[in-house]
């Protein structure tokens, strides 16, 4: 029994299967439907923090696939508060074959794990966003035919989307660049968890939005001001003025460049409208692509 819970968990060839598996998904599903492996399971998906593609597209996998989602809102088991963690992990074991979890802290996801005798999924926590990197290079593959060889420029703060995407490109053959202002970049241990997964990965970090993204194949960004950061808006907003990805930007990469953000976008901060609506955007294939990686993540753990 295996968890998802970063990238760095996983071998590069168990990820590329996982792939395979979930483009082979798509095509049965649009097909006339999937097969309805899940008959008679569940999926107890615990929310801290509220979300349209997590819980649209996980709830909608099991469904597909014959199976139920049942949705724990934050004041429901109050994680960690009201119950341990621990407890919580052990009681939801006897009720359901699977957990995802969308939480605040990386913690509370590691420690569901600990306890948990069912595969755990990272829905989303402040280190890592697992299922979001998965959906974001099955949308590269499927749009250039391969992922070897790539280079990916991470336009703004070096948060957990950037980093599982780090981790994704290092696992996929792909060269990592990211543009962030100082006091946003990664720390050093982020870097080595990806640095660890091929040798030969390269990941260069730099403060020109410019230069990351030159004769770049894939231009990326999110929101400068992430739930729980409130506080941090103004701050966070002076900070990243000029990481905009607009259509001056798109000039200097490679002439097929796609543009991804793995949502909800703030319009207007740090992507305009022309380039999100554009011809370049894959912004709503790669949502999409939310749901069929994780009904491949969700096949491959109950097997495991």
């Amino acid at each position: 029994m295996r968890h998802f819970i970063d990238l760095c968990d996983w071998s590069s060839s168990d990820l590329r299967e996982i792939l395979d598996l979930a483009l082979s998904l798509k095509a049965e599903w649009r097909n006339g439907g999937n097969q309805p492996l899940f008959h008679g399971k569940a999926l107890g998906m615990i929310f801290q923090k509220p979300s349209l593609r997590t819980r649209v597209s996980f709830e909608m996998a099991m469904q597909h696939l014959g199976g139920h989602a049942l949705y724990i809102g934050p004041d429901e088991i109050g994680l960690g508060k009201r119950e341990s963690i621990a407890d919580i992990s052990r009681v939801m074991s006897g009720y359901v074959q699977f957990v995802m979890a969308r939480v605040f802290a990386h913690a509370h996801v590691v420690e569901l794990a600990k306890w948990s005798s069912i595969p755990v999924i990272n829905g989303l926590s402040d280190a890592s966003h697992p299922c979001q990197a998965m959906a974001d290079i099955l949308t590269i593959r499927e749009h250039f035919g391969t992922t070897d060889g790539l280079k990916v420029a991470f336009v703004g703060d070096g948060n957990n989307v950037a980093s599982s995407l780090m981790q994704g490109a290092a696992h996929f053959g792909m060269e990592y660049v990211i543009a962030s202002p100082p006091g946003y970049e990664f720390s050093e241990d982020v870097v080595d968890m990806a640095a660890n997964i091929r040798p030969s990965f390269k990941i260069t970090m730099m403060r020109d939005p410019i230069e990351a993204v030159r004769n770049a194949d894939v231009i990326y960004t999110d929101t400068w001001v992430s739930m729980g950061q409130e506080a941090e808006t103004a701050k966070r907003v002076e900070a990243f003025k000029g990481y905009q990805v607009n259509d001056e930007l798109l000039t200097y990469a490679s002439s097929n460049a796609i543009v991804m953000h793995c949502l909800p976008a703030h319009r207007g901060q740090e992507i305009t409208d022309a380039v999100a609506d554009g011809a370049h955007s894959a912004v709503f294939p790669q949502a999409e692509n939310r749901l069929h990686a994780q009904k491949a993540i969700l096949v491959t753990l109950a097997s495991s």
